[in-house]
């Protein structure tokens, strides 16, 4: 594996990635970047809520060490937010493939989808 992350775009993460990297214990934060109706009805154990809107205050909130994935519903928002972090100086960050729903269609059946 070449550096931190795989894969042919270096800013995304295929949700069967993350599983991996979670079942192998890798320390990881995760970041939810969807509204907070959003994040009621599912969510990703151990993921930190940060709304899109309310992350340029909420940075030191964030390990800026460790690896970081951001997800929200599809990955448009979380994408914008991968951007975001890379331009505050936050090198190990990666956008969630698809985000959630991808997550639920690939990786847990059991997540509701919406």
């Amino acid at each position: 594996m070449f550096g931190l992350f795989s894969g042919k775009n270096e800013m995304e993460m295929h949700p069967k990635e993350l599983k991996e990297r979670l079942e192998k214990g890798d320390n990881l934060v995760i970041i939810d970047v969807r509204e907070d109706w959003e994040h009621s009805r599912v969510r990703l154990p151990d993921a930190i809520h940060i709304p899109l809107a309310q992350l340029p205050r909420k940075l030191s909130e964030i390990d800026q060490e460790k690896d970081v994935v951001v997800y929200c519903h599809h990955g448009a928002r979380s994408l914008q937010a991968c951007h975001f972090l890379k331009k505050m100086g936050f090198e190990k960050v990666k956008n969630l493939t698809g985000g959630i729903d991808a997550y639920a269609l690939h990786v847990d059946k059991t997540l509701p989808r919406y």
